[in-house]
């Protein structure tokens, strides 16, 4: 009897740590939370791998705001670089601000704050929040439509080291916003405006020019701006993501000016109504490298722009979708997989 509990002890002590170090690598955050129950060498085997607890994973729950808090009550999230409240529920801002009130509530290695859909959040509580990680590098506020550019302000007071910033649906933010954008976050790199629908060409224009380090912008859905803007884009030497659906402005002379960006392998032209197979015939001259190509929905573009397309791109291509250019004979997927051969993708738009 004595022997067999030495070896149980002596699996639980040594086999169990192992075996968890194994798993948790691969587990959702919210199994390795289950699995802490199971037993006290499942608890501690887990608790001591601050890999682990680098995630707080909080998307679509329910009391999300009550169980931040309590989250980040226990000692294991003080290292916290991700935190998830995607679609959460029951969050607003006095969470924000009993965190803040704790006091000994730290988020100073917190990396990625995502607080998309949070609809009861306002710019106080992001004024909260943000104050307690100031070494954030991401950010995303999708469709929190109360959002004004006061939340730029607090933004940019509380994180100097934004690299990533997601405002797609804050309706409320105009130039003003983009301006402070511009002026504070000149090594951004990832920027999401869509349907930031009170935006101009000055806004635009402004963080074009100060924020060269760009590599993805995503202007879904916002078609106030034109060529006066579009132009600036050519600029961006590092611009590898553009999303340009629904830009009504947008002429061949904007993609002339596009087709500067040679590392560009993601483009969006969906609903661009005056590009022509001049503009298209440019994006294939310059940007070589493209594995993704949508000009759904415009008419006028014919076979030639395809054409100029295989002679530049047919071994990159792999998504490309040419549904609605009446122009376009040839766009059956036999004769597509003929000029681009890689092709696996023929549909982005329903």
């Amino acid at each position: 009897m004595a022997a067999a509990a030495a070896a149980d002890e002596a699996w639980y002590r040594e086999t169990v740590p192992r075996v968890m170090e194994l798993v948790s690598a691969r587990l959702r955050q919210r199994d390795a939370c289950a699995l802490l129950a199971v037993s006290p060498w499942c608890h501690r085997a887990l608790i001591a791998n601050p890999n682990l607890w680098e995630i707080l994973d909080l998307r679509e729950m329910k009391k999300a705001g009550d169980r931040l808090i309590s989250a980040l009550s226990l000692e294991r999230y003080r290292r916290l670089k991700v935190i998830n409240l995607e679609f959460s529920q029951d969050i607003d801002d006095i969470h924000f601000f009993r965190l803040k009130e704790m006091g000994y509530i730290s988020l100073q290695e917190l990396e990625f704050l995502n607080l998309n859909a949070c609809q009861k959040i306002s710019d106080k509580g992001i004024e909260a929040i943000t104050s307690l990680c100031p070494n954030l590098q991401a950010l995303s506020i999708y469709w929190i439509v109360g959002l004004s550019d006061l939340t730029i302000r607090h933004i940019v007071k509380n994180c100097k080291h934004i690299m990533d910033l997601n405002l797609s649906g804050c309706k409320n933010i105009s130039d003003k916003g983009m301006q402070l954008v511009a002026d504070n976050y000149q090594g951004l790199k990832k920027l999401n405006i869509t349907r930031c629908i009170k935006l101009t060409d000055d806004g635009l224009q402004e963080v074009l020019q100060k924020c060269s380090s760009l590599e993805s912008l995503n202007f879904y859905a916002v078609s106030s701006f034109t060529n006066k803007a579009y132009e600036k884009i050519g600029s961006l030497a590092n611009l590898t993501f553009l999303d340009l659906c629904g830009a009504q402005n947008l002429t061949d002379d904007g993609l002339v000016c596009i087709s500067r960006c040679i590392g560009l392998t993601y483009l969006n032209l969906t609903w661009c109504v005056r590009v022509t197979d001049a503009g298209v015939v440019a994006i294939a001259q310059g940007c070589r490298s493209l594995q993704f190509l949508s000009l759904f929905g415009i008419v006028g573009v014919t076979d030639v722009c395809l054409e100029a397309l295989s002679k530049s791109c047919s071994c990159s291509l792999t998504t490309l979708d040419v549904n609605g250019c009446i122009g376009i004979k040839k766009r059956s997927r036999d004769d597509l997989i003929q000029l681009f051969p890689f092709l696996r993708c023929f549909k982005v738009h329903s």
